[in-house]
C-alpha cells in the first residue's frame, strides 16, 4: 500500500507504512543542518520518505524549501565540515548510506544510484571534452572499454536528443548551450542504467518539446529497468505528466504526501493549495506606442569555425544565428524561444558583444558592432544580464554583498554605507534577507542564488536588460513575485527587457512581441498574443500545443 501523508502529526504510523513496504530508497525522520561549532541551523526536520521499485515519487516546494538538500543526502554530497546529519537514517536496498565508507559509496554514486544535478556547468569538467567525461563513467561503473564505451555514448547522446551527436562528444562544456549541457547530464546518469535515479530539475534548462522528448525517455526506461525515481522540481505540469506520488515540502518540512491525482484534486494543506494556484498570469505592461527604438539588430551572424587538419584550417562552421533582424522600442520587452541549441542566447551574448558577430547592432542610436572593450565600456552600466546558470555566474569567493556592489564599484564611487544601503535595498526588491548578504553562493538555493543575479543587474538601475532564462530555476510561487516584480521595475524605471526562455506562459505574461527561433534563425515573430493565439509555423504549432498556453 503506498505512503500517503496529509499531515506531518501522523508521522508514526506513516513510518509504520513505511518499513512494511518494499522501498528501494528509504528516509526516516531525516535533519540536517548546516554551520559550525555550536552555531548550527537547521534546514530539513523530520523528513520521512519512501520510493518502491519502478516508483516516481515528485518532490515539489518553494526554492529553499528542502528538496535538493533532502535529494543530497541520500548519497552524502552535501559540504563537508558545515553539513550535519542531525538525526534519522537513509537506506537504500538494505544499506545505511548514512554509516557506509567512503569506498562503498563511490561504488554505488553514479553507478547504481544516478543523480542529475541542477546546474550542468558546475557538474561537468569544463578541461574535459564530453565524450571522455562519459566514457569514463561507463568504463568505471561497467568495464566499458574505450571504443565500446564511446559508441554507447554517442547513442545515449541521440536518446536525449543532442542533434549531431558525433560532432558534440568531441566539444568541451562551454561550447554547448545550457540545455544541451542539460541533456548531456542527463545521458551521463541513465547510461549507467541506475537503479534509482535521483533528478534534481532535469528538465530546467530545456525547451518543451525536448522536455516532452526527455519525460517520455525517462518513463520509458523507467519500465524497461524497472528503475526507482527521486524527481525534484518546481514545475506542477511536469508533476502531473511524470509522478506516482508527489511529495510537498515547505522551509523544510514535509506538509503532504499524497497520490498525484489525488494531491492536484484534493490538496489537503494550504501550502500545496498556493503552489497549484500560482501559474504565470496576467498580460505585459501598458507601452507607449510611440516609445523611440533602443535596440535595432539587422543582419545579425554568428558562425563559430570547426577546424581540423593537420594545420588546423577551418572545415566548416557550427552556424548559431543567421540573418537576425529586430527592433526593441524603449520600456517593451521582446521574447526569444526555440529549442535548446537554436541560437537563442547566442544571440544574447553578442547584443552585449561577448561573443564575436557580424552585422549591425544598433543601441540608443550608436553602433556598437565594432566596438571594442574599452569603447563598449560607457555602455556596460546601461546593459545588464542575469545569465541562465547563476552558481556558475556568482564568484563563490565573494559574498553576496560584494557580487551585488562588484557593479557599483566599477562604474561609480560610492562612500561603503551608501554602497551597503543600496546593496540592501536591492536585495528587498527581489525579496531575499538583507541580513544574509555576507554570506557566500553556495549557501543558497538555486533560485535564492538567481534572485542574487537579478539584483545585481538592477542595482546598477540599467536601461536595458538580458534575461536569460532567469526563472528556469524558480519555483512557480516565487516566479510569479518575480515576474511581478520584473513588471514593476519595468514601469517604475521604464525598463526595456530582451527575455530569452522556453516556458511560454512566463512569456506570454511578460513580453509583448516574441520571436520564435530553431536552427538559427527566425521561423516566426509578431505579437505575443496573437502569436499564441493563432500560431502560423509549424514549429510555434507544437510549441504552443505543448505548452498549453
Amino acid at each position: 500500500m503506498p505512503l500517503t501523508l496529509t499531515n506531518m502529526d501522523n508521522k508514526e504510523s506513516n513510518m509504520s507504512d513505511i518499513n512494511q513496504s518494499a522501498a528501494v530508497l528509504t528516509i526516516e525522520n531525516l535533519s540536517v543542518g548546516f554551520g559550525r561549532g555550536d552555531d548550527v541551523r537547521t534546514v530539513t526536520e523530520g523528513v520521512s520518505l519512501a520510493i518502491k521499485k519502478g516508483e516516481t515519487l515528485a518532490l515539489v516546494g518553494e526554492s529553499g524549501s528542502g528538496k535538493s538538500v533532502t535529494a543530497n543526502s541520500v548519497m552524502k554530497l552535501l559540504p563537508k565540515g558545515s553539513s550535519h546529519y542531525l538525526q534519522g537514517s537513509i537506506t537504500f536496498d538494505g544499506i545505511d548510506m548514512l554509516s557506509c565508507s567512503e569506498r562503498q559509496l563511490r561504488g554505488i554514486r553514479g553507478g547504481r544510484i544516478g543523480m542529475i544535478f541542477q546546474e550542468p556547468m558546475v557538474s561537468l569538467n569544463p578541461l574535459h571534452k564530453i565524450g571522455k567525461q562519459l566514457v569514463e563513467t561507463l568504463a568505471i561503473h561497467r568495464g566499458m572499454r574505450t571504443r565500446k564505451a564511446e559508441q554507447l555514448a554517442i547513442e545515449w547522446l541521440t536518446k536525449v536528443g543532442i542533434r549531431e551527436p558525433q560532432q558534440k562528444i568531441n566539444a568541451y562544456p562551454h561550447e554547448l548551450s545550457g540545455g544541451e549541457r542539460q541533456r548531456v547530464m542527463i545521458a551521463m546518469a541513465l547510461s549507467n542504467e541506475p537503479e534509482l535515479l535521483i533528478a534534481d530539475e532535469p528538465t530546467t534548462a530545456l525547451d518543451v518539446s525536448v522536455q516532452a522528448q526527455i519525460l517520455d525517455l525517462l518513463k520509458e526506461l523507467q519500465q524497461e529497468l524497472g528503475m526507482a525515481m527521486l524527481f525534484i522540481t518546481h514545475d506542477l505540469s511536469i508533476v502531473r505528466r511524470i509522478a506516482d506520488r508527489v511529495a510537498v515540502m515547505q522551509q523544510g518540512n514535509l506538509v503532504e504526501v499524497n497520490e498525484c491525482k489525488t494531491l492536484f484534486t484534493q490538496p489537503s494543506h494550504p501550502y500545496t493549495k498556493k503552489l497549484i494556484e500560482s501559474d504565470p498570469r496576467g498580460l505585459p505592461v501598458e507601452v507607449d506606442s510611440e516609445a523611440k527604438t533602443l535596440l535595432s539588430v539587422d543582419k545579425l551572424k554568428v558562425w563559430f569555425p570547426i577546424k581540423g587538419g593537420l594545420f588546423q584550417r577551418v572545415v566548416d562552421h557550427v552556424k548559431a544565428v543567421t540573418d537576425m533582424n529586430f527592433q526593441l522600442q524603449r520600456g517593451y520587452s521582446i521574447g526569444l524561444v526555440g529549442e535548446s541549441g537554436s541560437g537563442k542566447s547566442t544571440t544574447g551574448m553578442a547584443i552585449l558583444k561577448l561573443v564575436a558577430s557580424e552585422g549591425s547592432i544598433e543601441y540608443d542610436g550608436q553602433s556598437i558592432a565594432n566596438l571594442d572593450r574599452k569603447g563598449m565600456l560607457p555602455f556596460r552600466s546601461r546593459m545588464q544580464v542575469v545569465f541562465q546558470d547563476p552558481f556558475s555566474a556568482l564568484n563563490p569567493r565573494m559574498s553576496v554583498a560584494q557580487v551585488i556592489g562588484e557593479g557599483l564599484k566599477v562604474h561609480f564611487d560610492h562612500h561603503e554605507a551608501t554602497l551597503d544601503d543600496m546593496i540592501c535595498d536591492v536585495m528587498r526588491e527581489v525579496d531575499l534577507d538583507p541580513e544574509t548578504r555576507h554570506r557566500y553562493p553556495n549557501e543558497f538555493s538555486g533560485g535564492q542564488r538567481q534572485r542574487i543575479a537579478i539584483a545585481r543587474a538592477l542595482i546598477l538601475k540599467p536601461e536595458f536588460i538580458l534575461l536569460d532564462e532567469p526563472t528556469s530555476s524558480l519555483d512557480r510561487t516565487v516566479q510569479a513575485q518575480v515576474l511581478d516584480l520584473l513588471k514593476t521595475l519595468q514601469i517604475k524605471y521604464g525598463l526595456t527587457y530582451l527575455f530569452i526562455s522556453h516556458d511560454l506562459t512566463v512569456v506570454k505574461s511578460l513580453c509583448h512581441h516574441t520571436i520564435v527561433m530553431r536552427n538559427g534563425e527566425i521561423v516566426e515573430h509578431g505579437n505575443t498574443q496573437q502569436m499564441f493565439a493563432q500560431p502560423q509555423h509549424e514549429y510555434t504549432q507544437t510549441l504552443v500545443s505543448l505548452s498549453s498556453v
